[in-house]
């Protein structure tokens, strides 16, 4: 079953407080509260929402994030991702199109704790090459993470 305007409009509402009460939420919605939590009870049984999560604020995240493009040699992208598990640093690896084979994202307290898991995969067998991409200021983060 597809979601619908409602669903995404609840969805929303969730993405912005997943502890919003459903009484709340069926009042936003206009819905009866029954009606709201049968479709919650819907979009989990379906795996829409696989779950809740905690949103830390700036001040709890470690202050430094990086974005880390990343070529690797034919046939070592089980090797490299192993490698890239390993280091606490990186928090998301997706494969890409297009000139990169992997984006890392990275996360540091210091400056040296960064420049070392930056190294670190810089030096990871089967690592072709790599591009870092400091993040300075964030302008937008719909997902609060």
């Amino acid at each position: 079953m597809q979601n619908d305007e409602t669903d995404q409009q609840l969805l929303a509402l969730l993405r912005e407080n997943a502890r919003r009460p459903v009484a709340d939420l069926a009042r936003r919605l206009g819905l009866a509260r029954t009606t709201v939590q049968a479709r919650l009870e819907r979009l989990e049984t379906t795996g829409v929402i696989t779950g809740y999560t905690l949103r830390t604020s700036v001040n709890a995240r470690p202050p430094l994030q990086a974005t880390v493009l990343i070529s690797i040699e034919p046939r070592t992208g089980p090797e490299v991702l192993a490698r890239l598990r390993s280091l606490p640093g990186v928090e998301v690896v997706h494969t890409t199109s297009g000139r990169f084979d992997l984006l890392a994202q990275v996360v540091a307290h210091t400056t040296s704790e960064l420049d070392e898991t930056i190294d670190r995969i810089g030096e990871a067998r089967g690592v072709r090459s790599s591009e870092s991409l400091i993040h300075l200021a964030t302008k937008l983060d719909r997902q609060g993470h």
